[in-house]
């Protein structure tokens, strides 16, 4: 279990845990501030990524969640701070050597027109390719492996705008995977996609994570974040207000204070994290 981290006056207390999660963990932000047009999104942020669980980013609109996590990946560089991918500075890395260290699944990718899910796949070895090192039988070994990790095995002769939106995710997954990588960071993995499809792209996630991948998320369904979670970093104002095991993080006080909800924290009734039952206006039993 991940202790939890809180700013303000609790923070001092954690501070030697903190610091022992940092030495252990795979990516690292430390004291990073980035922002667009001279605003800052997130400020002076240290966040930790600890190995071998699914962490998943929580926060309002606007808080920066994606932000850090196109940062941790080196797709915005940090005006202040560093960001530490296996202990090294990811800066100083060639982008080549970070692509076979981690994945990214940006929100909503597109394939050009009339990509076969077998191309589209394939394309995650790219990092892997020189002109000393052409295709091999090596590749298309890891491309079917990634194909049937996916199950998605079957469409590989399909074009992938032919697909759902549940089976286009896991073709994307599926080649991120095929960059032979176990660490995957997945923006908003179940946007656009309906109740049964988010379900079924998080229970992928699930099963990678039980194969040994480290995976870091952004999702904006709460329930699902503490369902499919071992580890919430909750966000505010380009800062992390809370980080830990969904029991340990997630409150009635913690909901308000970061989304301005009113809400219950319930046990969930087919499992062990809690569950979060909003409160409106109306619809509410009365007491009587």
């Amino acid at each position: 279990m991940v202790t939890q981290f809180i700013t303000g006056s609790g923070a001092a207390d954690v501070a030697g845990t903190e610091s022992q999660v940092a030495d252990v963990a795979r990516l690292a932000a430390r004291g990073v501030t980035v922002g667009y047009g001279g605003r800052a999104v997130i400020d002076d942020l240290d966040v930790a990524i600890p190995p071998g669980v699914i962490t998943t980013i929580i926060g309002p609109n606007g808080c920066g969640k994606s932000t850090l996590l196109r940062t941790l990946t080196r797709l915005l560089k940090p005006a202040l701070g560093t960001v530490v991918l296996d202990g090294e500075d990811i800066a100083g890395l060639r982008t080549r050597d970070v692509a076979k260290k981690l994945g990214l699944l940006p929100q909503a990718p597109v394939a050009p027109e009339g990509l076969t899910v077998a191309d589209l796949v394939a394309r995650g070895r790219h990092p892997h390719q020189s002109w000393l090192r052409q295709w091999s039988s090596d590749d298309a070994e890891v491309v079917a492996r990634a194909l049937a990790m996916t199950g998605v095995s079957e469409l590989a002769d399909r074009p992938v705008d032919s697909l759902s939106g549940g089976q286009r995710q896991r073709v994307w997954i599926s080649m991120t995977l095929a960059q032979g990588t176990d660490l995957l960071l997945l923006d908003e993995p179940t946007t656009y996609l309906d109740l049964a499809h988010a379900i079924d792209v998080l229970d992928l996630v699930d099963d990678l994570h039980e194969s040994g991948c480290t995976v870091v998320m952004v999702l904006h369904d709460l329930n699902l974040a503490t369902r499919y979670s071992d580890n919430l970093v909750v966000m505010r104002e380009g800062s992390i207000l809370a980080q830990g095991h969904p029991r340990d993080v997630i409150t009635a006080e913690l909901l308000y204070e970061a989304f301005g909800l009113h809400a219950q924290v319930v046990d969930d009734p087919v499992g062990d994290r809690p569950l979060i039952v909003p409160i409106g206006r109306t619809h509410v039993r009365s007491a009587s």
